[in-house]
């Protein structure tokens, strides 16, 4: 298999990639969060093995919470020196699959992280989005309407995806200032505005149906109906 180790300590790493490489997987390691990160959402990995508390600005909960909303599904375990129960139900809880405390058996991590490799993955992440005669096409990052194509900056991009993947749901205001723009506070302005009405401009405009809608006192939607 194909694993990710992001660890900060330098002889914990070592030690384990020695031993996860002498039992014949092939080993990437990151020594902080923000090189992790940037290698778990631009590579393929089997699975990934964490530390909790990472340096880099983005620990172990961040990281996983952030390939989550990416959609990427990749199994990971959990390194934590961090026992207590609310610890791990919350690494859990952020999308990790699987806790190992630290001091730990590499016996214990290697059949753990040989059990995550071994789960049926699942179906395929979707590469197209659609609503109506809308489609959008993740790989090429290119959007479509009634096969015209339409000229989208990236954010306003991120933002259509998110509102694409909550097709007839409200996508409230808070939820698009963490997971478009990352901002985990109101910022106190009408930035999510503008670039809903840019985008709606882009996508509504000459055709005899609006796909986005805004929801009085809650927020904006993406649906075929009227």
């Amino acid at each position: 298999m194909r694993l990710l180790l992001v660890e900060d300590d330098a002889e914990v790493a070592r030690f384990v990639r020695k031993g996860l490489q002498e039992a014949g997987h092939v080993v990437e390691h990151a020594a902080n969060g923000r090189d992790g990160l940037f290698l778990a959402a631009s590579e393929q990995f089997d699975v990934l093995v964490l530390d909790r508390m990472l340096p880099g600005g983005v620990d172990g909960v961040r990281l996983v919470e952030t390939l989550r909303a990416q959609e990427n599904r990749t199994p990971v375990l959990f390194l934590s020196a961090l026992s207590a129960v609310d610890e791990r139900v919350r690494g859990l809880k952020a999308g990790g699959d699987d806790y190992l405390v630290k001091p730990f058996a590499f016996a214990e991590l290697l059949a753990r992280v040989e059990a995550l490799g071994r789960r049926p993955s699942g179906d395929a992440p979707a590469t197209r989005l659609r609503i109506a005669d809308l489609e959008m096409d993740l790989l090429s990052r290119t959007v479509t309407r009634g096969g015209k194509r339409l000229e989208i900056q990236p954010r306003e991009f991120r933002l259509l995806e998110h509102l694409l993947r909550h097709a007839g749901q409200v996508v409230t205001r808070t939820m698009l200032l963490e997971k478009v723009w990352d901002y985990h506070f109101d910022p106190q302005t009408n930035v999510i505005d503008v670039h809903v009405s840019r985008l709606r401009q882009k996508l509504d405009k000459g055709f005899d149906r609006p796909l986005i809608h805004t929801v009085r006192n809650a927020g904006y939607m993406i649906r075929a109906e009227a």
